[in-house]
């Protein structure tokens, strides 16, 4: 966990249902904060959008709740615990940004869905029948069941974004955070996502969902936080999003939407799973 300590302030007690809280963080890669002053509260349920212009900090928030940069100053809270404190990882689902399976990749589906256990069952740990059913309903869940014995490098690119959302619910999280889970897919593959999300809450799963637009996942939300040059502007229901839409967005944002769609990010490491240019045009 990266931390430095020396500018954190006192941890205040969480409410009951809040699953994640943040009071004056911030966030920043060793040269400087990318974000500051945040404060924010996840409430247990709820189905939270994180949009903004590429460069806001929007990645670079969820990455620090996950502990993935470093924290500058302000508190982090994951389940009433001090982040720097919290030993249950496994309570929070990860879909990077941008995460396809390489073609290089020689393994099918439900085989990369298991990985999803290791956070629950430890890297040395065997697979028990348990495991294996869990395994079996994640991929059930994202609709591919039916793909469990194919391998991941024959799979379109939308439907890879769905197996990592299938390894990521294999280990049963509290929390599903996903990184810009419908860029780079076409509009039937956005769909196709935002149906197998609305499974989700159907099942009552909070998600955190880091977004450049909100496209088909608007029907989904029950909160929209807007972060623009590394402060949150807006924090509000969707109905009150979209009365100051206008308000809150700067005449740059469109500018930005390009380079986020490409996924260039100095932050970004890639690893044995990227591909560079995943497939568009299959859902």
């Amino acid at each position: 966990m990266l931390v430095r300590s020396a500018a954190l302030v006192p941890v205040e007690p969480a409410a009951p249902d809040e699953v994640l809280t943040l009071r004056g963080a911030g966030f920043g890669y060793g040269d400087g904060p990318v974000l500051s002053d945040v404060d924010l509260s996840i409430r247990r349920g709820e189905i939270v959008a994180i949009v903004g212009p590429n460069g806001s900090g929007k990645s670079t928030l969820m990455k620090g709740v996950l502990g993935l940069n470093e924290r500058v100053a302000g508190s982090v809270t994951l389940f009433g615990i001090d982040s720097g404190e919290f030993n249950d990882r496994a309570r929070l689902g990860y879909v990077p940004q941008r995460h396809t399976l390489s073609a290089s990749v020689r393994a099918t589906a439900e085989e990369i869905v298991a990985t999803g256990r290791l956070p629950r069952i430890g890297w040395l740990g065997r697979l028990r029948a348990t495991d294996r059913q869990l395994v079996a309903r994640s991929l059930d869940v994202v609709g591919l069941a039916d793909r469990a014995a194919t391998e991941v490098s024959t799979l379109s690119g939308g439907q890879q974004r769905r197996v990592l959302i299938a390894r990521a619910l294999a280990g049963q999280p509290d929390v599903l955070i996903m990184d810009e889970p419908t860029a780079g897919v076409d509009a039937a593959s956005q769909h196709v996502l935002a149906d197998v999300l609305d499974r989700l809450v159907e099942r009552d799963v909070t998600m955190v969902i880091v977004t450049h637009e909100l496209g088909a996942l608007e029907r989904l939300l029950t909160r929209i936080v807007v972060v623009d040059a590394g402060r949150i502007r807006f924090d509000g229901t969707p109905q009150e999003y979209a009365r100051a839409r206008a308000r809150v967005h700067h005449d740059h944002d469109s500018h930005h939407h390009d380079l986020e769609l490409d996924g260039h990010h100095p932050s970004l490491a890639h690893g044995p799973f990227d591909v560079a240019h995943p497939d568009r045009s299959r859902p």
